[in-house]
């Protein structure tokens, strides 16, 4: 007997697409329509900061997700372009472009995040960019190419990642960052120093303690002032000071909303029809403890696969550790775990991480609580993520680790739990 119900996906995204895919390889023959706003199919956003702002014009074509003939093959309904104005829980339908009124039986708001712009003098000179979609990125990518002098609004992720991209264009590169250090908030200071230094050792220049006061140019940028009266030339500003998760529409159905859609360890909202996933979540997560918002890639990729089964009455525990990686200059690096808010008393180093003539170290970093590892990275070492990922789950579920022996590169990861 044919299944006639109608699944409705909102956020044509890695999360979208992959719950998506999942509940057709779990059998699904129901309606399945993805819906997202912007004129491309679902892609990853990592290759934009990364492989493609670096000049490597495959990697553009790489981050999509499918290619387009797959979406006819699975009979999935995709609707690109178009913009979900209205949910309505209680008749269980989404309104289109504030006309067409669709149907669903099941729904899944997997809407993700936007940037955090700047409101100030000159914000919208040509020559300010942001990076969060293809198209900025193409923008972006046309811009490096020519630019001479690059300043860059914040020393997250995305603002190192785009630092390091100007570099390899040949430009001067001047890092801009209200705190003492870039990544301080995320990585602590014993960290955040190895990336300080990595980037200075690039040629890179940062200004802590201070942020943008205004844009300046005649029609398109010429510098950027910052609030301590330092004026900085700049053909190119990249603007990277954090996202916020898109959740107008789950507030315009009533659903439970804060720094993000409210989400159970299932996924499921507070509307019983109606999951959401990706980094719009703010969910209760089971290995923590607490509530979490993941803003990184691997959450929207196992999060949406999750989500799949979920849609389909299976009993999900979205218990992930939290991921995420990063490609700078010579080094790569993979982040597993979770840093509360109570934070961490010693920082374990396996290896040197010290930046020796400019070449990133080999090590391998613990974030420790009482003997317990709440976090661990690896830097241009490979093939440990799973004992990390082991290490970082003892650590959440109340095992402590012998210290010496975890600084110890002798000592196999894998033997710490023995």
């Amino acid at each position: 007997m044919a299944d006639e119900r109608t699944f409705v996906i909102v956020g044509a995204s890695l999360a979208g697409a992959k719950a998506a895919e999942t509940l057709r390889a779990e059998g699904f023959t129901g309606r399945i329509v993805l819906i997202g706003e912007e004129g491309e199919r679902p892609y990853e956003r990592p290759p934009l900061s990364k492989g493609y702002l670096l000049g490597k014009e495959e990697a553009r074509e790489k981050a999509f997700v499918h290619p387009p003939s797959w979406y006819d093959e699975q009979g999935i309904d995709l609707r690109l372009a178009t913009r979900v104005t209205h949910l309505d829980p209680a008749a269980h339908t989404v309104t289109l472009d504030g006309v067409d009124v669709l149907p669903y039986d099941k729904l899944l708001l997997t809407t993700g995040s936007r940037v955090r712009t700047l409101s100030v003098p000159g914000a919208d000179l040509h020559g300010v960019r942001y990076l969060r979609t293809v198209d900025e990125a193409d923008a972006l990518l046309e811009h490096l190419r020519a630019a001479d002098n690059v300043v860059v609004v914040g020393a997250g992720w995305i603002g190192l990642e785009t630092a390091a991209a100007a570099r390899k264009h040949g430009a001067n590169v001047t890092v801009v960052e209200q705190a003492a250090l870039p990544l301080q908030r995320v990585l602590g200071d014993e960290v955040a120093t190895v990336y300080a230094d990595l980037h200075r050792a690039n040629g890179v220049e940062f200004r802590f303690g201070t942020s943008v006061a205004s844009f300046s140019g005649d029609g398109a940028l010429s510098s950027v002032v910052l609030t301590d009266g330092t004026e900085l030339p700049a053909d190119v500003a990249i603007v990277g000071v954090g996202i916020q998760p898109n959740t107008e529409l789950a507030v315009d159905g009533g659903l439970a909303v804060d720094d993000g859609i409210l989400v159970d360890a299932g996924l499921r909202t507070s509307d019983p029809d109606v999951y959401a996933a990706g980094d719009v979540v703010n969910q209760e997560h089971p290995l923590l403890g607490r509530r979490v918002r993941v803003e990184h890639w691997a959450n929207a990729l196992n999060g949406g696969k999750a989500a799949g089964k979920a849609l389909l009455g299976e009993e999900v525990v979205y218990d992930r550790v939290p991921y995420f990686f990063t490609d700078q200059y010579d080094l790569g690096m993979e982040y597993s775990g979770h840093i509360g808010p109570e934070g961490y008393d010693r920082v374990v180093f396996r290896g040197d991480p010290s930046i020796v003539d400019g070449k990133a170290p080999e090590c391998v970093v613990f974030w420790v609580k009482d003997g317990r590892v709440l976090a661990g990275m690896n830097v241009n070492v490979w093939d440990v993520t799973d004992d990390i990922q082991k290490l970082v789950r003892a650590g959440w579920s109340g095992t402590a680790v012998d210290l010496d022996r975890l600084a110890d590169p002798g000592v196999p990861l894998g033997e710490l739990l023995d």
